[in-house]
């Protein structure tokens, strides 16, 4: 897809092609600064000679704690270059789960900037690898070092790691070494840590670049995928070196700002989530919405009104269907027709085959639901497995096939259709509903902010739909009305039995609602019940 070599797809390789080709092409934009290929190569060679002088060695874990900037690409490469493992670490996280993912990834090695310290300092005392902490600062020369780290630990800034040294690093990766340990958000217990070699998240980079037919003209932005997840490193930022493009990143995403800054940095593509192209699609039209440099938008998933957002913004979607263990197996280009959202688009079948199986690893024909299954046809290309739990790794893996947990299902063509989670996928009364259906409509309801649907277990046996909903600020709700209003919008099967108002959504720290709490709750005192309140949906 790309070009490289099998042999040389890793980053080590695709930043030394990028420096012989167009050293000077601008690699990544950011708020803070714009580097070219080069400056990262020598930024990068700077700080892997300073890892190695401050002791973290080769195979050893380093966890990052870094908000989106320059830096943190050079040093994600640094590593690369010195065959140390980088832990991203969700920049939300506080607490026990950060404890866990310390203390799982065995590393002795942090990088940690200043803002986040005392995050740090609150779980010190239950940090049992963790030796020293490089703190990266920002433009600040000063920081401030909390008393129970500096007792605890080795305290160093960032500007230490940069050694001068910049002489060029030998090492050279191969494929199939540990690059990453990704650890996962959690929505179903503890935190497991995906292992991903470097052949896998090149990839995954690939496959982004492909879906999107990203060139070297191209400035490939995206403004919400942190640099902490596959996304937006590798589905961005790595992606964009592949091809010699542009990559653009400000730290955080705005809706009511997205489109100035796709403009000002000159964007032709982007990456968004389903979520944020809702908000974007919520904000008041304005005369100039069609009118940017932005011509194509990976979509995930997509949204149930796309070709209204496409007609509005004057871009071709292309949606894609791939987790931190499977990589991106399936992709629909640009432009594609879409009569179903669920369409996630055609499998990559010179990397991977898909397939559709039932709960005996079985092969279901055309049309009927099952688990979405990957098996790659190259080496390296999926999950090595999860972290010191060979349990997990054994369980994800059955049948010679990595089982995905998705719920999905393929038509005639072989193409393949992303439903649900198989744990939020609902069986009522013999019709399967996907949970993230009859969440697309129950939110374009103008007075929900967010909203949840689950199931619960239903007295006639199997399930009945229940949704948990977020009202907006200083908005009130009929839920009569709420039932009347969903009614004409989808099946009579989907239309939840039962709803809870909420003031928020349970949710794991990246963000993600943790479904199984709703399920846990189930139906409880102020959970309102349709058919109780006596209304009844026509068939």
């Amino acid at each position: 897809m790309s070009g490289f070599a099998p042999e040389e797809r890793t980053v080590v390789h695709v930043l030394r092609h990028a420096v012989k080709h167009f050293p000077d092409r601008t690699w990544i934009a950011n708020d803070a600064a714009r580097l070219t290929y080069r400056d990262i190569d020598r930024l990068s060679d700077s700080l892997a000679h300073g890892l190695r002088s401050h002791g973290v060695e080769p195979g050893d874990t380093i966890v990052f704690m870094l908000p989106d900037v320059p830096d943190y690409v050079a040093t994600w490469v640094a590593c690369s270059k010195s065959a140390v493992v980088e832990v991203p670490i969700n920049t939300a996280y506080r607490g026990d789960i950060l404890a866990h993912v310390i203390n799982d990834s065995t590393a002795r090695s942090a990088v940690c900037a200043a803002e986040f310290l005392d995050r740090f300092e609150a779980v010190a005392d239950r940090l049992s690898t963790l030796e020293r902490i490089f703190v990266h600062a920002g433009d600040d020369t000063t920081f401030t070092v909390p008393p129970g780290l500096a007792a605890k630990f080795d305290i160093s800034p960032f500007a230490a790691l940069l050694s001068n040294d910049t002489s060029p690093v030998e090492h050279t990766p191969e494929i199939s070494d540990l690059t990453a340990i990704m650890y996962t958000s959690g929505t179903t217990g503890p935190s497991k840590g995906v292992m991903v070699a470097h052949g896998h998240a090149y990839e995954y980079a690939a496959g982004c670049a492909g879906c999107l037919e990203v060139g070297p003209d191209d400035v490939y932005y995206t403004a919400g995928l942190p640099l902490f997840h596959v996304a937006g490193k590798w589905g961005v930022i790595y992606a964009a070196a592949i091809h010699g493009a542009t990559a653009a990143f400000p730290q955080r995403f705005s809706a009511s700002a997205f489109w100035d800054d796709v403009r000002d940095y000159g964007a032709t593509t982007t990456f968004l989530l389903g979520a944020m192209a809702n908000f974007l699609q919520r904000q008041a039209p304005r005369e100039d919405d069609p009118n940017t440099p932005l011509d194509r938008v990976l979509m995930c998933p997509l949204l149930p009104d796309v070709d209204a957002f496409a007609d509005r913004f004057g871009a071709r979607i292309a949606t894609a269907y791939g987790s931190t263990e499977v990589n991106a197996p399936v992709f629909m280009a640009p432009g594609t027709p879409v009569h179903d959202v669920q369409f996630v688009g055609s499998v990559r079948s010179d990397m991977f085959e898909v397939c559709v199986v039932d709960g005996e690893d079985r092969e279901v024909p055309p049309g009927v639901l099952g688990e979405i299954a990957v098996r790659p046809k190259e080496p390296w290309i999926t999950m090595l497995g999860y972290w010191r739990q060979p349990e997990q790794t054994v369980a994800m893996w059955r049948n010679q096939w990595l089982h995905s947990g998705d719920a999905g299902r393929r038509d005639a063509d072989g193409s393949i259709y992303f439903v649900d989670r198989i744990k939020d996928a609902i069986r009522r009364r013999g019709e399967n509903i996907s949970s993230m259906e009859v969440e697309g409509i129950v939110g374009q309801h103008m007075a929900i902010a967010e909203c949840a649907v689950y199931p619960v277990d239903s007295e006639f046996s199997e399930q009945d739909v229940a949704a948990a909903i977020v009202l907006k600020p200083d908005v009130e709700l009929d839920l009569e009305a709420l039932i009347s209003w969903l009614e004409p919008r989808m099946a009579y099967f989907m239309v939840p039995r039962y709803v809870t108002v909420m003031d928020e959504l349970p949710k794991t720290p990246t963000g993600k609602i943790q479904k199984y709490t709703l399920r846990e709750l189930g139906v409880s005192a102020e959970t309102w019940d349709r058919e109780a309140a006596g209304i009844k949906v026509a068939r």
